[in-house]
């Protein structure tokens, strides 16, 4: 495998000369509308080459904010979805043994039937060769040959659900952009990708990790925000149906349910709601599409308690 130079971790010249207006215009244009606090972190992660530490309740859009990043920047997105138990190599790299299999079956053959033997340890030799690696999003990060195009968005994604082991290993990487693949060496990245980190805090990342990155703290829009959310993310949405259901919102979140909805439940809701062709949203509306965007027995119970549909017409 041919070895990249060693990784400069310097800011990238991609938003060099941009603004914070600017990156608030420029995730506006694929959707996304950015308060000034997150196209502040942004930019500074991107000119700073940090990785960005997106905290906040599911929902709230902080994956989304890769996947803008990944079509603004034209760098490809290179998803790490974390899961308990979730280790080194299930995130790095993997041997595609099926192949390797086969290689051995062909080679076996071609030595039978040339009266040959066969050499075990060129045999060894040949099984681990670049073209039997499979890739994983952290090894594809850092094996990115910058000829081919801008660096990819590393999008490592509910690093909460992992446990310390891997967020230690995940540390040690983030400060060297470096792996050592035992069969083939020290692989380096010649340019180190934007790295979007994201948490809903089920536990408290380390310290150590933190201090790595820029850090932001994603909250639930404000009734405004979340009203032009969903006039933009739900075509055909009437503005009165839209007002309403950004008020009723807002409105759940103050209840302390088990799980508060996000704006993708905020969404899913005004979607349900249009679908059905439904203009306001009266009680017999909140009655059939409640489920949309409240997902636990008890957290319906209460919220039908609360007379969302006077709220929703305040």
């Amino acid at each position: 495998m041919s070895q990249p130079a060693e990784a400069t971790p310097v800011p990238s010249t991609w938003l060099s000369s941009a603004t914070v207006p600017d990156v608030v215009a420029a995730l506006d244009a694929y959707d996304y509308l950015a308060d000034t606090g997150l196209a502040t972190v942004v930019l500074l992660a991107v000119r700073m080459g940090r990785p960005l530490l997106l905290e906040g309740d599911p929902g709230v859009g902080k994956t989304e904010v890769a996947k803008v990043l990944s079509r603004w920047s034209g760098g490809e997105l290179l998803r790490l979805q974390c899961y308990e138990g979730i280790d080194a190599s299930q995130a790095l790299y993997e041997w595609d043994h099926a192949r390797q299999l086969l290689h051995v079956r062909a080679v076996e053959a071609a030595a039978t039937a040339g009266g040959a033997a066969v050499d075990p340890g060129a045999l060894d030799g040949e099984l681990y060769q670049e073209r039997f690696l499979v890739r994983r999003p952290l090894l594809a990060a850092i094996s990115h040959d910058p000829a081919a195009g801008p660096p990819p968005v590393l999008l490592i994604d509910e690093l909460d659900r992992a446990d310390d082991e891997f967020e230690a290993f995940l540390l040690e990487l983030l400060s060297d952009w470096s792996v050592t693949i035992p069969e083939l060496g020290v692989v380096r990245a010649a340019v180190p990708p934007l790295v979007v980190i994201t948490s809903n805090r089920t536990r408290d990342l380390h310290d150590a990790l933190k201090r790595r990155c820029l850090y932001h703290w994603v909250d639930h829009p404000d009734p405004a925000r979340e009203l032009a959310i969903l006039l933009r993310r739900v075509p055909g949405l009437q503005s009165d149906l839209a007002h309403q259901v950004a008020q009723a919102v807002a409105h759940l979140r103050t209840l302390g349910l088990y799980k508060p909805p996000g704006v993708s439940e905020a969404i899913d809701w005004a979607t349900a709601l249009s679908t059905l062709g439904l203009r306001s949203l009266d009680a017999d509306a909140v009655s059939a599409t409640l489920g949309a965007v409240v997902k636990h027995r008890e957290d319906l119970e209460r919220a039908r308690a609360s007379d969302l549909a006077s709220i929703g017409m305040s």
